[in-house]
């Protein structure tokens, strides 16, 4: 009976044993495909990741059922990046989305897991991909052709301002991509006989110093926007409009917060675009093989409480050409 016993009890063991591994592999399997989203602020960028989730829901990625999305924000801290970065190599996410600016530090982390940029900054004359058509190696996404909007925002200020001589330009200097941006926007400036203005930000510490350099001497501010802008947004915001400056971004997001006007593409169309670079890589599609998408449509927003508050009348005839008009 002893032995017997002992026969059960070595036959349970041996079959437990047998069972861990199938348990382990089950688990595994069940892991579900994981996305590391890395942006600047949650608040800020809470109307781009809704309408991320959302076109992923539509492609049949359901956070928390089908998919899992590891949010990670930089607070405007470039140093941020390489942290997250390294956080989403340990975490082996199948997929990294970002913006332009934190590319390259996500690149040295990692040349292996795709990068999926939303919102890029020409990204063949910044080095994030070989060529629009084939972006080669790891990344790919969607470029917003900034810097050869700098010259039609210049426009569009001017039309509306036309006592217009004076531009200050605030942007991070510390990111390729927002210089690329500010020296386009300086040579638009100049083609077009006005003075500009850069004002070169690091960090948030750098804001407030920035304004005062300015003294209030100029006649309107182009917001360079990127991680540190979106971060540091309402600061900016508050700075500019005590100076009462029209201030120009690139998307309506800026404006309805309180900014002035905007030209460009519609940054939660980018975002949800980007689901569908996602949802090709997750179906196994290599990014470098997924070519680069540039915008089609772009708006022209307007706040005109904002116009009041800082003293501008906005003609009639220019009210009528914008896309959407904030009140």
């Amino acid at each position: 009976m002893p032995d017997m016993r002992r026969r059960e009890f070595v036959t349970l063991l041996g079959g437990a044993a047998a069972a861990w591994p199938l348990a382990a592999r089950a688990q595994q399997a069940a892991r579900l495909p994981t996305i590391g989203f890395l942006g600047a602020d949650a608040t800020a960028f809470s109307p781009w990741t809704a309408a991320f989730v959302a076109h992923l829901r539509e492609l049949g990625w359901i956070e928390n059922r089908t998919i899992a999305i590891e949010y990670r924000w930089s607070e405007g801290r470039t140093e941020r990046y390489a942290e997250i970065a390294a956080e989403f190599v340990r975490l082996k996410v199948d997929v990294i989305v970002t913006v332009g600016s934190a590319v390259p530090t996500v690149k040295q982390a990692t040349a292996v897991i795709p990068i999926v940029f939303a919102v890029g900054i020409d990204p063949v004359a910044t080095g994030l991909v070989a060529s629009l058509g084939h972006p080669g190696g790891n990344v790919t996404g969607l470029s917003l052709q900034a810097a050869n909007l700098a010259g039609k925002r210049l426009e569009l200020l001017r039309e509306i301002i036309p006592r217009l001589r004076r531009l200050a330009i605030i942007f991070n200097a510390g990111n390729e991509q927002t210089v690329l941006e500010m020296s386009e926007t300086r040579a638009a400036a100049q083609t077009l006989g006005l003075e500009a203005v850069p004002l070169e930000i690091r960090r948030s510490a750098d804001i407030a110093p920035a304004f005062e350099v300015l003294n209030a001497q100029a006649d309107a501010l182009y917001v360079v926007v990127d991680q540190l802008v979106v971060a540091n947004l309402m600061r900016i915001l508050t700075f500019a409009l005590s100076a009462r400056l029209p201030m120009i971004f690139s998307t309506r997001d800026f404006v309805r917060s309180g900014g002035f006007m905007s030209y460009g593409p519609n940054y939660s169309d980018m975002f949800r675009r980007s689901a569908d670079y996602v949802d090709k890589i997750l179906r196994g599609m290599k990014p470098g093989d997924i070519p680069v998408e540039q915008p089609t449509k772009f708006e022209l927003v307007i706040n005109v409480t904002t116009a009041k508050a800082i003293g501008i009348t906005i003609p009639e005839s220019f009210l009528l050409r914008a896309d959407e008009i904030i009140e």
